[in-house]
């Protein structure tokens, strides 16, 4: 009998051994540890086990391996750990365009020609200043319709052609980007693409995407620590701590939460193994 996976949507869709091969492989553990995950996971599926069911077991057997392993793995919840409103998925996308080089800052209202609104993130560098609109979604299987890109090309129009100092020196708006931590419908993409839109999702571009820059430029947020209980996690967020790399150069953030020394030893281990960093034996 074939095994089948139910969504969560509810939807049933066969299970596919190499996308979970794929999946686990994308924690950097070995093609060995990987083989005997995959045999472990085998004996305990059955017909209709959900993703989540299938999710925890795959997190579950990989922090036996290596805590880091797993945190790789949760990179998807863990973006959604950055709700449940989005603030603080906006605060970390400030940080992926700061590592490129621009100079960010969240949550500005701006007036444009017909109306007012929320920026959600302010990049600049040399002659460009962007626009960027981040739709945060904390359900899993969530998908960003092309409702979202008409408008937000509308919003750009409106804002472009008026000068603002937000930096200290008086610039336009350039361009836009649309970011999002869920899915884009096809339709979504197609406009996107005919417009020139800039587009950022969990999966699109097909070779930059989310996913993929995080995992090459170990922008890892904070969320992503499985030495971190829900709690101590929001502490962090809250004191400004929103990438792991952000904790591993600044240990001091640790004082901000109550847990005893080798836990967070522990906790700064993994975060260094996490950005491949070399582990420091002093806390």
């Amino acid at each position: 009998m074939k095994i089948q996976v139910k969504k969560h949507s509810g939807e049933l869709v066969p299970f596919e051994p190499k996308k979970l091969r794929h999946s686990l492989s994308k924690s950097e553990a070995s093609e060995e540890e990987v083989d005997k995950v995959f045999e472990r996971i085998q004996p305990r599926l059955y017909n209709g086990i959900t993703t989540r069911e299938l999710y925890e077991l795959a997190f579950d057997l990989l922090k036996n391996h290596r805590d880091s392993y797993a945190a790789r793995y949760s990179l998807k919840k863990a973006l959604r750990d950055l709700g449940p409103e989005g603030f603080y998925f906006e605060k970390w996308i400030g940080k992926l365009f700061a590592n490129a080089g621009y100079q960010t800052i969240t949550g500005k209202t701006v007036q444009g020609h017909a109306v007012t609104h929320e920026i959600d993130v302010i990049a600049t560098k040399n002659e460009m200043m962007l626009a960027i609109e981040c739709k945060f979604r904390n359900d899993v299987d969530a998908k960003i319709s092309v409702t979202t890109p008409m408008y937000f090309i509308s919003r750009v129009k409106d804002i472009k052609g008026l000068s603002f100092s937000f930096f200290e020196t008086p610039q336009e708006f350039t361009d836009g980007w649309l970011v999002t931590n869920a899915y884009l419908t096809s339709d979504s993409i197609r406009f996107g693409e005919y417009y020139n839109l800039n587009m950022l999702a969990w999966d699109y571009p097909p070779q930059n995407n989310i996913k993929n820059q995080v995992d090459n430029l170990a922008l890892y947020p904070v969320t992503c620590l499985t030495n971190l209980n829900g709690m101590e996690k929001s502490t962090l967020l809250k004191n400004g701590c929103i990438l792991v790399k952000d904790l591993v150069e600044n240990p001091e953030y640790l004082a901000y939460i109550q847990t005893a020394k080798h836990q967070k030893k522990r906790v700064l281990i993994e975060a260094q193994e996490l950005i491949h960093s070399l582990v420091d034996e002093e806390l």
